[in-house]
């Protein structure tokens, strides 16, 4: 797994991501590149900061039924991170061993909260490269970047130290790739009723309840699930 030393969205980086070999219907997979200051400059419509919900028309599986938290949106494209989509077969504990933060001998001595920081599958782009998103209680100058009130997101390996030793932030998520949009193709998918959008909060961020996440999102707006048909139209 590659979990960079540098913040994911600096000026002077690639793209975000490395080409994915994953097939990219409706550009929902795509790398983009998106700098920090595009929040600082965002306007009204602009949906960092907010959570993408599948509607059930969503033609691409890979986000069926997901919830993505929107980390960047800009005239440059938009970022996100899907957050109800477990990422199988490994755990937190294993990602710290593998990538030789602490010994394998030491995981009994993890401190309490760390073992049940989730790992995710963030999206179908870069998805060997890990992304924190935590409360903001915790950052590295340079390296993390703020997204709304009370998150922020870092890709280095220092805040992953910092978890294991017992100084990391209260709320956490790993997740392991990310979902990107190019310019204009969020509001696209939006308009031909792919997404419905909602206020984030921390349960759905990170929430214990991985599963349940759709339907609490759905009910945040008011939707209930069995009631949702294809069809439907906006939030």
């Amino acid at each position: 797994m590659k979990f960079p030393r540098k913040t994911i969205m600096q000026d002077d980086e690639a793209p975000v991501g490395a080409e994915s070999d994953a097939p990219r219907p409706e550009g929902t997979g795509r790398p983009v590149k998106l700098k920090p200051q595009s929040r600082k400059a965002s306007k009204r419509g602009y949906l960092d900061g907010q959570m993408l919900i599948a509607m059930p028309s969503m033609g691409d599986d890979r986000f069926a039924r997901s919830v993505i938290y929107v980390c960047a949106h800009s005239t440059e494209g938009a970022m996100g991170i899907v957050v109800n989509q477990p990422a199988p077969h490994i755990s937190f504990a294993d990602l710290l061993v593998q990538l030789e933060v602490i010994p394998a001998s030491e995981l009994i001595q993890l401190p309490r909260g760390a073992d049940g920081v989730k790992v995710l599958k963030g999206g179908p782009v870069d998805t060997q490269r890990g992304f924190v998103l935590h409360s903001s209680d915790f950052f590295i100058e340079n390296s993390t970047l703020p997204i709304d009130e009370g998150i922020c997101l870092t890709a280095t390996l220092d805040i992953l130290k910092a978890i294991a030793r017992g100084e990391g932030p209260q709320s956490a998520v790993l997740a392991l790739g990310y979902a990107g949009w190019a310019p204009g193709q969020l509001e696209n998918e939006i308009q031909h009723n792919g997404w419905l959008h909602c206020a984030a909060d921390p349960e759905l961020i990170f929430g214990q309840d991985t599963g349940g996440k759709y339907e609490k999102a759905l009910k945040k707006i008011g939707i209930d699930l069995g009631m949702l048909s294809s069809e439907s139209g906006h939030a």
